[in-house]
């Protein structure tokens, strides 16, 4: 107990360590229980947060903010409505067609898997095959009844997204031209001795800054090479596979391996096992070795290095909570973590040195 109490006193007696903990702990229950509805204004803040890089830029070569946010939201639009209007209806055809050939594709996959016990009779028989197959049906017949829900709930869905179209665009413009004052009310409530709590977040913020737009920048960029090399294969729903590729790269590691079984499969229904499969795995493979030993280093030099246990951790534990969102900033927030934790006994031995 004394142990505990003195442990306590060391950490907890300083008022800074106590204001840090106690912003942490309000964000958290903020975050907790008022995160749903809060949605679009912590996605209005992180897209400001992005802009907010562009807007520096032009800052710096002498252009007025109203100007430079002008013209970096006018482009944010612009993208957002090239978005909506171009890849969305056709990543939505693409769905439709798959769903349409998933009966064929199944069919096919079955007269396959029916051939594995005649060649391996002693690694795998009809029955376990029959069982398989009958599980993948009810999955597919499972996610056939989740899709028709959605349909019909699609009023309410599209007035939730007109909504967002709405509130988003008006947000990010409001976080991006007004941000000295928003920052200005918020200080108002800060008490003045936060320096542990203004050195952690100067670290932090250039980790995530760095780490988000490095993010955006890392899907894209995978994004458009995926799709590419998939056209010039030939490869069907080549749109649909791109933007699971890119999106693939939030997840670290684990999203990786789950996107490339839809890549071969579908490469393997269109083509078997032909030269053309084999290429296209090849060329597939090439963009993931790219990806992780050429542009995750070039992007991300600057974001601390964590341990693949503490990211996969992290992944888990902020994903459970907060979702997409969760998963999206997993990292940040385990640099976060990990900055905290790296801060306070620096900052405690900086005050003992000082009382002495």
């Amino acid at each position: 107990m004394q142990a505990l109490n003195r442990w306590l006193g060391r950490f907890f007696s300083d008022p800074q360590i106590l204001f840090l903990v106690s912003v942490l702990l309000v964000l958290f229950a903020i975050l907790l229980f008022f995160g749903r509805m809060l949605t679009p204004v912590l996605a209005s803040i992180v897209i400001a947060y992005l802009l907010e890089g562009l807007v520096g830029i032009l800052e710096r070569r002498r252009w007025p903010r109203w100007l430079a946010v002008f013209v970096v939201f006018t482009l944010f639009m612009l993208f957002v409505v090239s978005m909506l209007l171009g890849v969305l209806p056709a990543v939505s055809r693409q769905i439709r067609d798959l769903l349409q050939q998933l009966p064929a594709m199944l069919a096919h996959g079955q007269r396959a898997l029916m051939q594995l016990p005649e060649h391996y009779p002693d690694l795998i028989t009809s029955a376990q095959i029959e069982e398989l197959i009958g599980s993948i049906r009810r999955d597919i017949a499972g996610l056939g009844q989740r899709l028709l829900s959605l349909s019909l709930s699609s009023v309410v869905g599209v007035i939730t997204l007109l909504v967002y179209l709405i509130l988003m665009p008006l947000l990010v413009f409001f976080f991006l031209k007004d941000k000295a004052l928003i920052l200005a009310w918020f200080r108002q409530w800060l008490p003045r001795h936060r320096a542990i709590a203004s050195d952690i977040w100067k670290k932090v913020d250039r980790q995530i800054s760095n780490y988000v737009r490095g993010k955006v920048w890392e899907i894209l960029i995978v994004w458009a090479v995926s799709f590419v090399t998939f056209s010039l294969f030939g490869l069907n729903y080549a749109l649909l596979l791109s933007v699971l590729v890119g999106l693939s790269v939030i997840i670290p590691y684990i999203g990786a391996s789950i996107v490339t079984v839809p890549v071969v499969l579908i490469a393997w229904f269109q083509w078997g096992w032909g030269p053309s499969f084999v290429w296209l795995t090849v060329a597939y493979s090439v963009i993931q070795a790219l990806d992780g030993n050429v542009l995750v280093p070039l992007l991300f030099s600057e974001v601390v290095d964590l341990h693949p246990v503490a990211i996969i951790v992290a992944i888990l534990v902020f994903g459970g909570l907060w979702g997409f969102w969760g998963i999206f900033f997993a990292i940040p927030l385990a640099t976060l973590v990990q900055a905290i934790l790296s801060a306070l006994p620096q900052h405690i031995e900086t005050e003992r040195a000082k009382g002495l």
